[in-house]
């Protein structure tokens, strides 16, 4: 028992419209390890890559492309549930990048396969603004190495495929293509890279993470939940 002079002082009152106390040592915060989705993602930018560049080089008869289209399709659908796991990882950059993958797959299967007018200009338009895209996400995925690197083979591949699709100058295309089977290679690369960390729980070819990367894959539990209260899904707002 303790008397009134052993009782502590009253805490002031925060001021604004009601009074909330301290529920930090009631709360509880559940995660859920998972496997890294992000070798499936890669996976699925290689394999669409190579498919498109393959028509782009001539390497399937003419009138392919409808059929092209249709094995670009299950691309949008697998970086699709790339993107929802990875922002249920609280990987909000490679969320971002898979889901934007998946949406241009499927614009771009189906302007293919349904081939409509102007639809060869509409692409144009597409690639470069995802071009476009792909710059701002490299500006801030730098720490990833290998995600940067594939954002970085990507901005020419598109680029270029947007300057092929609205001049229809075939060296341009042919380029395209060429580009489109490096972006493949170096997608390949970083997922199985990023395959063998995953099974062997740690890094076996490089990746070159830096900075809150490296440290989100080498550093202790206190480093995974660092300003956990103020992440979105925890937060009141995102």
């Amino acid at each position: 028992m303790t008397t009134g002079d052993s009782l502590p002082a009253e805490r002031p009152q925060p001021s604004g419209r009601r009074f909330e106390p301290d529920l930090r040592a009631m709360t509880r915060i559940n995660l859920r390890p998972i496997a890294s989705p992000m070798p499936l993602g890669f996976y699925a930018v290689a394999i669409a890559s190579v498919m498109i560049a393959s028509l782009q080089l001539g390497l399937f008869p003419p009138g392919a492309h409808r059929a092209v289209a249709l094995t670009v399709i299950p691309a949008f659908i697998l970086q699709l549930v790339v993107g929802v796991f990875a922002f249920g990882a609280r990987d909000v950059i490679a969320a971002t990048l898979m889901a934007c993958f998946s949406g241009m797959w499927l614009a771009g299967s189906l302007v293919l396969a349904l081939d409509p007018p102007g639809g060869a200009a509409v692409l144009g338009a597409l690639n470069a603004v995802f071009a476009l895209f792909a710059v701002l996400m490299a500006s801030v995925a730098r720490p990833k190495r290998a995600l940067w690197l594939v954002l970085v083979t990507a901005v020419p591949r598109f680029a270029v495929a947007a300057a092929a699709n609205l001049t229809g100058a075939p060296w341009l295309t042919t380029a395209s293509g060429v580009l489109g089977l490096l972006l493949a290679a170096v997608a390949l690369y970083a997922a199985f890279a990023l395959m063998l960390e995953d099974m062997r729980g740690h890094e076996v070819l490089p990746i070159g993470r830096s900075g809150p990367a490296h440290h989100a894959v080498e550093g202790d539990l206190a480093v995974q939940l660092r300003n956990l209260e103020r992440q979105a899904g925890v937060r009141r707002t995102l």
